[in-house]
């Protein structure tokens, strides 16, 4: 190692530049997702069509052309909202992809993962974004990702059936009404809810995974009558 300040320095300049498109797009991802997260909470509040990217840049502090310097339109905003809330799910369907765990604790694993996105800031736009008036390049995006959620949970329905841990049934059917139980979460659920998003989530897969059925056998009541 050389004891020469001067080459020290030198070699440290020379490698900053490497670093610094990194750095900045860090930072631009971190404000991205800020302008993302303001967007969602606000349509959630005041609806899509009630809200404009004036609105959006106040509650940030900022004008709005700093907004367009991170996306195109208030449409597009929209659907960046859908998108985030929909990788959370997303993410939960890949990281069980490979487990070799039984499809039905893998499901249970991507309901917790769809029941924290609905109810988190994104839940609105993740369940209306398709019902607003929005051109049909981004319209067939969203049905698109909506469909790919669909196939797979079917996947682990069906695999369940395979394995023996899930009972057989209409898989087709039995997604949908997962998914609408689900989906209709960000109708009811609000932040100041005693129920985490966490704990919310596994009442859920409690629920899928016992239905109505009693704990134990139901007392019959006295004989005769």
């Amino acid at each position: 190692m050389s004891d020469d300040p001067r080459r020290a320095s030198a070699a440290a300049a020379a490698s900053a530049p490497a670093a610094w498109p990194s750095r900045r797009h860090r930072d631009r991802a971190i404000k991205r997702d800020a302008v993302i997260r303001a967007a969602a909470r606000a349509f959630n509040q005041h609806g899509f069509h009630y809200t404009s990217l004036d609105d959006i840049a106040a509650t940030l502090g900022v004008s709005k052309p700093t907004i367009y310097y991170y996306v195109e339109s208030k449409e597009q905003l929209l659907f960046e909202c859908f998108q985030a809330g929909l990788e959370v799910i997303r993410k939960g369907l890949r990281e069980v992809d490979d487990s070799p765990l039984p499809a039905r604790e893998r499901l249970n694993e991507v309901v917790r993962h769809y029941a924290a996105a609905v109810a988190s800031e994104f839940g609105w736009c993740m369940v209306r974004a398709e019902d607003q008036d929005l051109g049909p390049q981004l319209s067939g995006h969203i049905r698109a990702l909506k469909a790919e959620i669909d196939r797979g949970m079917r996947r682990l329905l069906e695999a369940g059936i395979q394995d023996g841990s899930i009972e057989p049934c209409n898989t087709k059917m039995t997604a949908f009404a997962m998914a609408g139980a689900l989906n209709w979460i960000a109708h009811w659920y609000r932040e100041n809810q005693p129920l985490s998003p966490a704990e919310l989530a596994a009442e859920f897969v409690k629920v899928f995974e016992t239905g109505l059925l009693p704990r134990h056998p139901l007392n019959p009541g006295p004989a005769g009558g």
